[in-house]
C-alpha cells in the first residue's frame, strides 16, 4: 500500500474519531471529555490494539500537524476585532505571561533536579508550556532531548486544559480576558482550543498569550540551562 493511501486513511480515522467526540463534548461539557483528548486516547488505544507504528500513523499525523501553522494565523481575525481589548490588556498579558514562563520554567526545573533526571531530561522539560514546534526547537539547540519535549509539551496542555479553569474558579476568577491569558500562557495551542468556550476576548487575548510565552521561553531557556549547568 502506497505512503499516500495510508496518510489519507490515517487522516480519516482522525477526523472519523474527532466528529463524534466533538458532538459528545457538546452534550456533555466535562473538561475530560474535550475532542483532542478523547480523540488522541482513543487514536493512542487502536495504534496499540492493531500494533500500528506511530511512524506509520504519522503519514498523515505530519498533514495535520503541518495544519497547526496556519490554523494559528488565522487567529489574527479575532485578534484584529479586538485591538482595543488588547492594548487595554497590555500590562496583564505581559505580567502574566512573562511570570508564568518564569515561574513555570523554575518550578519544572526544581522538580527535575530533585528527581535526579539527567542533563537532557531537565532541559527537555524547561520548555513544556511553549507551543510544540518552538519548544522542540529550543531545546534540541540547548541540547535537551525533544523526543521527551512533546511529550512535556502535551502533558501541559492537556493537564492546563482541564484543571486551569477548575483553579481559576475556584479561587473565584470570573474575567473571561485572565481565562483566556492563563490558558494561552500555560496551554499553548491547546489552551487556545479552551479558550474558544470563553468568548472572542478570551481567544484573542490566549493566542497573544501564546505568542508571548514563546517568544519568553526562547529568552530564558538558555539563561535558565547557564543558571543551572554553568
Amino acid at each position: 500500500m502506497s505512503t499516500f493511501i495510508i496518510g489519507i486513511a490515517m487522516i480519516a480515522l482522525t477526523v472519523a474519531l474527532y466528529i463524534p467526540a466533538t458532538r459528545l463534548y457538546k452534550r456533555i461539557k466535562w473538561p475530560i471529555f474535550m475532542p483532542v483528548l478523547t480523540t488522541t486516547a482513543v487514536i493512542v488505544v487502536i495504534l496499540l490494539i492493531t500494533g500500528i507504528k506511530l511512524d506509520t500513523y504519522m503519514l498523515g499525523g505530519k498533514w495535520i500537524q503541518d495544519l497547526l501553522g496556519p490554523a494559528v494565523v488565522s487567529l489574527a481575525f479575532p485578534l484584529s476585532k479586538h485591538m482595543d481589548v488588547l492594548k487595554r490588556n497590555v500590562i496583564p498579558i505581559l505580567g502574566g505571561t512573562l511570570g508564568g514562563s518564569i515561574v513555570g520554567m523554575f518550578t519544572g526545573a526544581s522538580v527535575a533536579l530533585l528527581l535526579g533526571y539527567p542533563k537532557d531530561i531537565v532541559i527537555a522539560l524547561l520548555p513544556k508550556s511553549v507551543t510544540t514546534p518552538v519548544a522542540i526547537q529550543l531545546a534540541d539547540q540547548a541540547g535537551g532531548n525533544a523526543s521527551f519535549t512533546s511529550l512535556f509539551v502535551m502533558i501541559a496542555g492537556f493537564s492546563g486544559i482541564l484543571l486551569g479553569p477548575l483553579m481559576m474558579r475556584w479561587i473565584r476568577i470570573k474575567d473571561n480576558s485572565a481565562y483566556g491569558i492563563g490558558l494561552g500562557s500555560a496551554s499553548h495551542a491547546l489552551g487556545m482550543a479552551r479558550s474558544f468556550e470563553y468568548g472572542e476576548n478570551a481567544v484573542a487575548l490566549s493566542s497573544v498569550s501564546m505568542i508571548v510565552s514563546a517568544i519568553a521561553g526562547s529568552l530564558f531557556l538558555p539563561l535558565w540551562v547557564s543558571i543551572i549547568y554553568g
